[in-house]
């Protein structure tokens, strides 16, 4: 853990929280076997790339986007991907007595309006890379209710992912638990009770630009061609 005067906070900043997440996982497993690393958020690319870099692995990014409920804009009652997979937060929809049919069509919405666009902004349209037969690490900064990582599991499934494991900095405890269930290993340093917000666990603490994560995802993109013209 980090050396600081307040003992809620565990990171100095990003890298010292990638520092300790690396320390964390499997990095022989990682690197002998045909690996990508995949940030499910725009914050998690920072971290799938600092893993790539060590593992020797391709990275990428899975774009998706929250399904809000209709009435309140700012509570995501599901998530929608890339790859057209739905994660519904069952407790929620059941508690505002949400249709999953409303779910569905917000969904399709959501992916035409959205999702797309996201595509285009940071892989210029291109598809996912290839998961067949693959490992592959879900990277995100962090993980509060555990949606984003649930649609992210089931999209990388649909892909054809052999092993799937999940990696982050710090998470709730009680979804470190849900997670397990469902994938091959959940690696975070740090697992919080009664998780409150990724700021309150940081000295330094501020979110990536657009710019940052496209210089990545296209040294990536780059770094993919360059393989390719040497075969």
């Amino acid at each position: 853990m980090s050396k600081n005067l307040d003992p809620d906070i565990y990171f100095r900043d990003r890298e010292d929280a990638s520092k300790q997440l690396i320390d964390v996982l499997p990095l022989d497993v990682l690197s002998e076997n045909e690996t990508v690393i995949i940030g499910v958020s725009e914050g998690g690319v920072y971290f799938a790339n600092e893993i790539a870099k060590i593992t020797h692995s391709q990275m990428d990014i899975l774009l998706t986007e929250a399904i809000l409920a209709p009435n309140n804009s700012k509570l995501p009652i599901a998530m929608i991907s890339e790859t057209k997979e739905v994660v519904m937060h069952k407790a929620l929809v059941d508690s505002f007595d949400i249709s999953e049919d409303y779910v569905y069509a917000q969904g399709d919405r959501q992916y035409e309006s959205d999702v797309l666009t996201y595509v285009n902004k940071y892989r210029k349209g291109r598809e996912l890379v290839s998961l067949e037969g693959k490992y592959v690490v879900l990277a995100d900064e962090c993980i509060e209710t555990g949606l984003t990582m649930m649609v992210a599991i089931k999209s990388v499934i649909a892909r054809g992912a052999k092993n799937i494991y999940i990696a982050t900095p710090i998470l709730d405890e009680a979804v470190y638990q849900n997670l397990l269930s469902v994938c091959d290993g959940v690696f975070c340093p740090h697992k919080i009770q009664d998780y409150i917000s990724i700021e309150y666990y940081y000295k330094n603490f501020k979110l990536l630009t657009f710019e940052e994560i496209e210089d990545i995802v296209e040294a990536q993109m780059n770094k993919k061609e360059t393989h390719k013209d040497k075969e």
